[in-house]
């Protein structure tokens, strides 16, 4: 390319020509060379390799070159050719530290990046032990939770569950004693045989409430009692009476129907059970039966189902309910907060990556920018190295702009600095 420029010059020229242009044609003979040196490779891993390596520091040196190249032919024609040249020399200063500081923040990049795999990778790993630590611990934890809460006073849940399980099993009970004289009763009144489908859970639930009441007039008998009311221990005696009468009748009666054949059978015959034998077995096998369950857990169990009903604390629980209430957890607020927090988190770490990606990158291109405008200021346009994004960000100044403070007060003594002007030379 210098000989063909060369050519166009009278012949006595072409050797002051070439002479002059001798360092660029150096430099358009050495970078083709180191190209071909750089990508002799036939690995596509090694290229890449080298490519993120060296192909932007090398265009740097190559952009510095021959900005210094062509510097030098300005020299004859500059005033301040000192400080043009140590500010050159400065800049090269400047390219070596920014090529340095390119390789290290690649190394900062990928020790950043190993960092943030093994915290994943810990973070995932904590995060699957306390899931089955706390997935084992769990059934201890409730079996210790509900043994803490149950000895303390207040509700007596488990005699409330096993009073709502005895109703529920004394009702199923009752329920096939009773759904064939039930079924032959709405036959009579509707004209049709009902469904048993649907006759069995209806009875089933009329059953339950009717047991569950039976305890709840127990109670409240007991309370009329202790308390020595007699005019409420008159009223719950007759209602006990007719509760009392019922279940005999339509619920007990049955049970002691079922056995009478067994009777007879034992006896040869000679004992016929009359409706006052049945019913007196019927009427002890109630009271036998709603004494043992009262005293195990209806005497504890109804007043809780009572206070349920009427969503009134019940008596052993009120000592509890008057304790000044636990500090709930905040369901908005901390939420809300938190993901602030982490928010904040993200966007300073995407800060740090970017800078960690941007920094070394950048700086290379403000120093090979700072080669061309030193040949036109005699002055960089970057004060290098960048120390954060913020220096980027900043509308760009040339160096002088940025000046320290400690320059102007030597200035002011009269002093000098390596950005001052020096004395023409002649």
């Amino acid at each position: 390319m210098f000989e063909s420029f060369a050519a166009l010059f009278p012949a006595e020229w072409r050797a002051a020509v070439l002479a002059l242009t001798a360092p660029l044609r150096w430099l358009a003979e050495w970078q083709p060379a180191l190209a071909r040196l750089m990508y002799s490779s036939d690995s596509t891993l090694a290229i890449v390799a080298v490519s993120a390596l060296l192909l932007v520091p090398v265009l740097v040196v190559a952009a510095g070159s021959w900005c210094t190249m062509l510097a030098l032919y300005t020299i004859p024609f500059r005033s301040g050719r000192g400080h043009f040249l140590s500010t050159l020399l400065m800049t090269w200063w400047d390219a070596g530290r920014c090529i340095w500081l390119f390789w290290a923040g690649m190394i900062r990049v990928i020790v950043a990046l190993v960092g943030w795999v093994v915290a994943t990778v810990r973070f995932t790993l904590r995060m699957l032990k306390s899931f089955v630590i706390g997935l084992v611990r769990a059934p201890f934890k409730l079996v210790e939770h509900g043994s803490r809460e149950y000895f303390r006073p207040g509700m007596p849940w488990v005699a409330f569950l096993v009073l709502m399980m005895w109703s529920g099993v004394e009702a199923t009970i009752f329920t096939f004693t009773l759904q064939p004289t039930m079924t032959e009763v709405f036959g009579g009144l509707t004209g049709f045989e009902p469904n048993p489908r649907v006759m069995a859970p209806m009875l089933w639930v009329f059953l339950v409430i009717l047991v569950a009441g039976s305890f709840a007039c127990v109670h409240v008998m007991t309370e009329a009692i202790k308390e020595k009311k007699v005019g409420a221990i008159v009223n719950m005696a007759i209602v006990e009476s007719a509760v009392m009468f019922f279940e005999v009748v339509f619920l007990y009666r049955e049970l002691i129907d079922a056995i009478t054949p067994w009777i007879a059978q034992q006896s040869g015959g000679s004992v016929q059970l009359g409706i006052g034998a049945v019913l007196a077995l019927a009427s002890f096998g109630w009271l036998g039966v709603r004494g043992m369950t009262w005293f195990l857990f209806g005497r504890f169990g109804t007043p809780a189902l009572i206070a349920i009903l009427s969503r009134k604390p019940s008596v052993e629980g009120s000592a509890a309910s008057v304790a000044a209430p636990k500090p709930q957890p905040d369901l908005w607020r901390g939420p809300i907060d938190a993901l602030k927090a982490e928010t904040a988190w993200f966007h300073e770490e995407a800060r740090r990556m970017l800078e960690l990606l941007s920094l070394p990158v950048l700086q290379l291109l403000a120093t090979a920018l700072n080669f061309a405008v030193v040949i036109i200021h005699s002055r960089p346009m970057f004060t290098l190295p960048f120390k954060s994004l913020d220096d980027i960000l900043h509308p760009t100044l040339l160096a002088r702009s940025a000046r320290p403070v400690g320059d102007d007060r030597r200035r002011a003594r009269g002093g000098h600095t390596p950005h001052d002007p020096m004395p023409t030379v002649a």
